[in-house]
């Protein structure tokens, strides 16, 4: 199991935007193109990568969802208290 990730990820306010970019991601939009365009975390200007993390750094929604994937893998919509997020393993350590 990975003691550290690197993800990338697109912040949205409702679950049918986050449905929209899950759809638009996994059917070939680049990921970091897309959180350029919609996302509204500021991460959105490095195509929404959020740089290495270890658990307890995010919010809890996030990293079980985060911690569970496999490098390269993208997430369903995931809601924390800062809205849906689509996750994106970039690597694992």
């Amino acid at each position: 199991m990975a003691n550290q990730i690197n993800a990338s990820h697109i912040l949205v306010k409702t679950e049918t935007e986050a449905k929209t970019a899950y759809y638009d991601v996994t059917h070939g939009k680049d990921f970091g193109e897309v959180a350029q365009t919609i996302s509204q975390c500021p991460s959105k200007k490095n195509g929404g990568n959020l740089g290495w993390f270890r658990k307890g750094q995010m919010v809890k929604e996030f990293e079980q969802a985060a911690f569970a994937m496999e490098k390269g893998e993208i997430s369903k919509p995931v809601q924390t208290q800062f809205g849906w997020h689509i996750i994106k393993v970039e690597d694992t350590k």
